[in-house]
C-alpha cells in the first residue's frame, strides 16, 4: 500500500527565515536531506541517540539539548536475570558544551559531536559522535557505580544504497519535529569495563545499530509510543521502524520497514495494544486497514524512568524483547518475522 505523504527528494530547510516550519519541508525522504535551520528558545529539542544491539547485551548512547539544560547519558545492559544493567546521564544546565549540527551527526558534512572531560569523573560522561572513512565512530567514557572505567568504541557502518526513514512531523507552523530513524545498521567494536571487555560484531555476532536523530520545537506535553528493531529473519535483513500517538492529526508518520536496504514507507497510523500497568505483558503492533504490518511484541526486560524534577518530567517504559508475526513490503513480499531483537516503548514527557 503506498502511502499518502508527499516524498521529498531534495535537499530543504526546515525553517523559515523567521523560525515557522517551512511548508516545502513536510514529507519523507529515503535518506536525510533536511537541515534542521531552528530558531527560537525555549521549545527547541535536538538529540542524537544510538542503541547498539547484539544476541547478550546491548549499549545506548544519547546527546541532547532541550535548551535550558542538555542530558548526555550512556546505557548498558546484559541480558537475563543475572546481567549488568548501567546507566550514566550527566545533566547540564543551559546545555552548557553541547552543540548538535543541522545534519545528522557523524555522517559526511556535518560537525562532529563531542561532549563532555576526556577522563569524566563521578557523574560526567563522556561522548563522541565522529564521521570516519568507514562509517560512524561512537565512543563514551564514564565510571560505573563501582568505579570502574565503562569506555565504549563501536563503528556502525554506512551500507552503500542503504535506506532510511526521514519524516516532518507537524504539529503548526510554530510546533514540529524532523526525525530521521536508521535502522538495521551492521556494527563491530567493543565495550570495556574495567578489564572485561564485550564484543559487538565480528567475531563476536552480529551487532546491529539503529538511530534516531532528532530536530524540532515541541509543545510542552508529549505522549509516544516507539518501536524498533534490527536483524536477519527469512533470509532477509530486516530493520523495522515503528511510532504512534504523538502524530495523529498530523498527516504524517513516522512507520517504516527496512527490507534489505529498501525503504517501504507506511503512511497509515498503527494500532498498538499494550498495558500502561503492565508493559513486560505482551504487545500488538499492526496496521489497522490491510495486513502490512501484523507484530506480537514479547518483552525481557523493562528499562523504567520515573522522573519528577520540576522543568522535567519523564514516565518511560522502555522494554526489550523479540518481534514476531508478519509484515510485507510494498512490492509485495512478504517476511516471516522470527525473534527480531528490538523495543517497544511507551513514554509521557512534559518538558
Amino acid at each position: 500500500m503506498a502511502t499518502h505523504e508527499r516524498e521529498i527528494t531534495g535537499p530543504v530547510d526546515l525553517c523559515l527565515p523567521d523560525g515557522r516550519l517551512d511548508p516545502d519541508a513536510v514529507g519523507w525522504s529515503r535518506v536525510p536531506l533536511h537541515r534542521a535551520n531552528l530558531r527560537g528558545w525555549g521549545r527547541t529539542k535536538r538529540w542524537e541517540y544510538w542503541c547498539v544491539t547484539t544476541p547478550t547485551h546491548l549499549v545506548a548512547l544519547t546527546v541532547s539539548d532541550l535548551d535550558y539544560l542538555a542530558l548526555n547519558s550512556v546505557y548498558l545492559l546484559e541480558y537475563g536475570a543475572a546481567g549488568r544493567e548501567f546507566e550514566r546521564t550527566a545533566v547540564l544546565p543551559a546545555g552548557r558544551g553541547v552543540r548538535l549540527p543541522d545534519t545528522v551527526a557523524g555522517t559526511p558534512g556535518a560537525a562532529d559531536v563531542v561532549v563532555g572531560p576526556e577522563r569524566p569523573t563521578r557523574g560526567k560522561v563522556r561522548v563522541e559522535i565522529r564521521d570516519e572513512p568507514a562509517g560512524t565512530r561512537l565512543r563514551a567514557r564514564c565510571l560505573t557505580p563501582d568505579r570502574l572505567p565503562l569506555e565504549v568504541d563501536l563503528l556502525v557502518q554506512r551500507p552503500e544504497g542503504h535506506e532510511s526513514l526521514s519524516v516532518v512531523v507537524p504539529w503548526s507552523e510554530r510546533r514540529f519535529q524532523y526525525t530521521s530513524k536508521h535502522t538495521a545498521l551492521p556494527a563491530t567494536g567493543r565495550v570495556r569495563i574495567g578489564t572485561e571487555t564485550l564484543g559487538f560484531g565480528g567475531d563476536d555476532g552480529e551487532a546491529w545499530a539503529v538511530l534516531d536523530h532528532g530536530r524540532g520545537r515541541w509543545p510542552r506535553t508529549a505522549d509516544w509510543n516507539w518501536g524498533a528493531a534490527s536483524g536477519r529473519t527469512d533470509g532477509h535483513t530486516v530493520g523495522l521502524q515503528f511510532g504512534g500517538r504523538w502524530t495523529e492529526g498530523t498527516g504524517s508518520t513516522e512507520n517504516g520497514l527496512c527490507v534489505d536496504g529498501r525503504l517501504t514507507k507506511i503512511g497509515e497510523e498503527l494500532e498498538w495494544r499494550w498495558s500502561a500497568s503492565d508493559p513486560m505483558a505482551l504487545w500488538t503492533v499492526r496496521t489497522p486497514s490491510s495486513d502490512q504490518v501484523d507484530l506480537t511484541f514479547t518483552p525481557f526486560h523493562n528499562r523504567s524512568a520515573h522522573t519528577d524534577a520540576g522543568l522535567i518530567v519523564n514516565r518511560t517504559d522502555q522494554c526489550f524483547g523479540h518481534y514476531d508475526g508478519r509484515i510485507r513490503t510494498d512490492d509485495g513480499t512478504e517476511i516471516a518475522v522470527r525473534g527480531l531483537l528490538g523495543w517497544a516503548e511507551d513514554v509521557h514527557m512534559r518538558w
